[in-house]
């Protein structure tokens, strides 16, 4: 019984030969995600605004215009309205009220008054305060930054301070291009996504300590050949590993997507973005990088080879 093999065996692939165009494509994708974030930002979720949220199931398909004129004649300020996965289920979103907690639960009971003809379930109801919610931000961002922080002294002590260089860069990558993803298609960014970036962050260090265990392996075994041959040859021995891990992780993934429904979706996405993304910057930034960043060869075994690739 033959077995299938998503990478033959013996690959030589130029990778490093190749790398101005990866590191090109890198540039790119970060400048543009980070244009897109300063000029159209991100569609922050309530965990980081704060405000209500109502998911609602309609008796039959939503009329959302009736519903945003009944809405909006209460004069509670800007609201959204949009389906939810399905034509009768309507996620609402108004801003958040003045007048702390009980302006928010009268809110609530007026936007009920005026649709509760249309209605067959309220599914969820969540009210976020101002305060709440730029705490939820901050402590966001302190986490995302204190998990690049603890990989790269993580990769510096096991490796090399080159090597920690080389992954955070990689890392900060595929956290922008993440970030301009959901700028780019409006995805709801809250804290399920925050999640999702930090398990991006831990999938893609994966991926990257694989091939700097081979690297580094064979920086010591093959002292005479050249930077770029050692790390072509690093990169191909593991390529068969890192793309049948990132095959089976995306099929999973690709399974939530489909069934779990529209309230995982986001984070869903941001995973299958980081898992594609995570797998192209270990094997085309995070090596590639070490040609710049003098990366020593360490003691010289003995019994150390000399080999051509």
């Amino acid at each position: 019984m033959k077995t299938l093999k998503l990478v033959p065996p013996g690959t030589k692939i130029d990778f490093i030969g190749k790398r101005f165009i990866a590191m090109g494509l890198s540039v790119f994708l970060v400048v543009a995600s980070l244009g897109l974030y300063m000029t159209k930002g991100l569609n922050l979720g309530i965990d980081f605004l704060g405000g209500i949220m109502l998911e609602i199931e309609t008796k039959g398909p939503a009329d959302l215009s009736d519903m945003r004129g009944k809405i909006g004649g209460l004069g509670l300020g800007d609201i959204s309205l949009q389906e939810f996965g399905q034509p009768d289920v309507v996620l609402l979103r108004v801003q958040r009220q003045e007048g702390g907690d009980n302006a928010q639960q009268e809110a609530v009971s007026r936007i009920k008054s005026v649709i509760d003809d249309q209605v067959v379930e309220y599914r969820r109801t969540e009210l976020v305060g101002p305060t709440v919610g730029a705490e939820l931000q901050q402590s966001a961002i302190w986490a995302v930054l204190a998990a690049i922080g603890a990989i790269l002294m993580y990769i510096w002590f096991r490796f090399e301070w080159q090597f920690g260089v080389g992954a955070v860069i990689a890392l900060t990558h595929d956290v922008i291009t993440t970030i301009g993803l959901f700028s780019l298609i409006a995805l709801e960014f809250n804290l399920a996504t925050v999640a999702a970036v930090l398990t991006i962050a831990g999938y893609s260090i994966n991926d990257t300590v694989v091939v700097y265990d081979r690297v580094r392996e064979n920086l010591r075994k093959y002292k005479k050949m050249p930077l770029p041959d050692v790390f072509n040859k690093s990169i191909n021995e593991t390529l068969a590993r890192t793309v049948m891990t990132s095959v089976t992780t995306l099929l999973a993934l690709l399974a939530l997507y489909t069934f779990g429904g529209e309230v995982i979706r986001g984070f869903t996405i941001a995973l299958i973005w980081g898992v594609v993304i995570g797998t192209y910057s270990s094997v085309a930034l995070a090596v590639p990088l070490l040609l710049y960043l003098n990366v020593h060869r360490g003691d010289e075994p003995s019994g150390a080879q000399e080999a051509t690739p």
